[in-house]
Parts: structure tokens; sequence; C-alpha cells
């Protein structure tokens, strides 16, 4: 075939030898999936080729095999995560086996994981939403004058509810193999105005265009948002006037998940978790007439 290139202008490039091109091509493929989501992947793979060790199985994925460890892990563990396990287990193996997905949208394997739904299946138990009311008694409780740790975590939890955030959005993993500077909100972010602030979260797994989200916490009549930030930054401009990362311990680390959930257990039972921030606040929104 004979192509006649335009007449543009292309830049001069060094032509890269072929191991450079496999290795940075190595490096993307390593990174087109979140270290969140590689990790629980990589838990479902070695499940599934644990079953195979276990019953003398090969690896590659044919539809009996599959079915087969659909029958087994639904006898032990959430029918509803056996799904998920498929996914992270078609992820990994695509590459080494392209068929995997057709086989694991096959009617032998989509009626097992359909009957173990059916034989095991249990009620999902959602955690309980926070209410206005749990907020103002998280902020009845705090001492005059705030600890530095108090303010924070009082910050967050108010930002977490009427921003409705995740509070993965907020504070670090508890695994360090998790954490990275690059989701980790900036102190430069934050606009404060007279009823409102505002700071940006960085990018996350669910942004594929890198932007980032910019959060607007406005002021309310009660559990006051924007009065509660703006204690807990000017604590935290005084203590770390040059740290660049928005939330802050009073030892200058970033909140663990362990840590707010230690602090929440003060005032609330195990029916309130991290999500009930974000639940609390869109149940507060509809009970407003928010759409």
């Amino acid at each position: 075939m004979n192509i006649t290139s335009l007449p543009a202008r292309q830049p001069q490039r060094e032509a890269w030898p072929m191991e450079r091109l496999i290795y940075e091509r190595s490096i993307n493929l390593g990174l087109a999936l979140d270290q969140s989501t590689n990790l629980t992947y990589s838990s479902a793979l070695n499940s599934y080729i644990t079953f195979c060790d276990l019953h003398h199985l090969g690896i590659e994925p044919t539809e009996d095999t599959l079915s087969f460890f659909v029958t087994f892990m639904g006898s032990h563990i959430n029918p509803r995560s056996v799904d998920n396990y498929l996914s992270g287990i078609c992820s990994l193996l695509e590459e080494f086996y392209p068929h995997v997905r057709h086989t694991r949208r096959s009617r032998l394997v989509s009626r097992t994981l359909k009957g173990i739904k059916r034989r095991y299946g249990v009620p999902v138990r959602r955690k309980l939403p926070l209410s206005r009311s749990d907020l103002g008694t998280v902020l009845a409780s705090l001492p005059s004058p705030a600890h530095h740790d108090d303010l924070l975590f009082a910050a967050q939890l108010l930002d977490g509810f009427y921003g409705l955030l995740r509070l993965g959005e907020l504070v670090w993993p508890d695994n360090p193999s998790l954490r990275s500077d690059s989701k980790v909100t900036r102190r430069t972010s934050v606009v404060i105005a007279e009823s409102y602030h505002s700071f940006v979260l960085p990018t996350h797994k669910a942004d594929r265009q890198f932007e980032g989200s910019t959060i607007v916490i406005h002021q309310t009549d009660s559990e006051d948002a924007h009065g509660t930030f703006l204690s807990y930054l000017a604590s935290r401009d005084k203590c770390f006037p040059f740290h660049s990362f928005l939330w802050l311990r009073s030892d200058g680390t970033i909140p663990t998940r362990a840590w707010f959930i230690s602090r929440l257990r003060n005032f609330f039972p195990e029916s309130i978790s991290g999500h009930s921030l974000r639940a609390g606040g869109a149940t507060s929104l509809a009970a407003a007439g928010v759409a």
C-alpha cells in the first residue's frame, strides 16, 4: 500500500530501541488499574489459582473451570463477592487467555452464578446514615478550646456529610501500599469566601480526565460546616504553615481511616461507618426536597 504523507511539519524525535519500547509499555500497563483495584483483583486471582491447585485443574479459564470455581467459592463467601472475583480474574487473565470474558458470559457460568445467589444469597446489610442531629452531638462534645485533632475530626465529618464525600476522599488508606500523594488534597486548593469554602479533590480512580473535583461547602444555620472548617484551618496554619497537605493531625501526619473510625466510635455504634457521611448527606438533601 502506498501512503502519501501530508506536508505537515513533524518534530525531530529519536527512535527508541525495542527494549525501551517494551519497558515503557510495561510501565503503562502496570498503571492501567488503580492500586486499590489492582490489589483486589490480585486477591481474586490468587483465590482462583489456589482453587485450581487444590482441585488439580488447569489454570486455563474454561467454562467448566469457572463454573466449578463459582460453585466452590459460593459456599464459602458472599455470592455477590464471587461476581466481583470473576471480574478481577478476567482482567488479569485476559492478556494470556483472550477468550476469558466470553467464557465468563457463557450460559453455564452465568447460570451457575445465578444459582449460588439464589441458594446462598443473604440480605444486604447497609450502614445507617448520619443525621444532622448526630452532627450536633459531635459538635456539642468538643472541648473549649478544642484540640487540633478534635477540630480536624469535626471538620472532616461535616465536610464529608455536606460535601457527599466518601471517607477515602478525606483520609489515607490504612494499607501503606495504597497511599499516593497524588490523591491528597492540597492546602493551596482551598478557597475561602464569606459564606462558603471550597477545595479540590485531586485525581481518583474514577476520574478519567485527571481534572479533580471542586468541593464547595456552604454555611448553614446549624451544624455550621463552614465555621468548623475555618476553626480547623486556623489551627492547621498555625501548627504547619509550610506543609502542602490540607488535612493534618497534630503530629503532622495525614489522618488514616483507622484514626477516623476510632474517633467515630467515641460517639456512634458500629452501625455507623465511614459510608454514613455520604449516605447521611444524601438523605438530608432528599428530605429537604433537593433532587
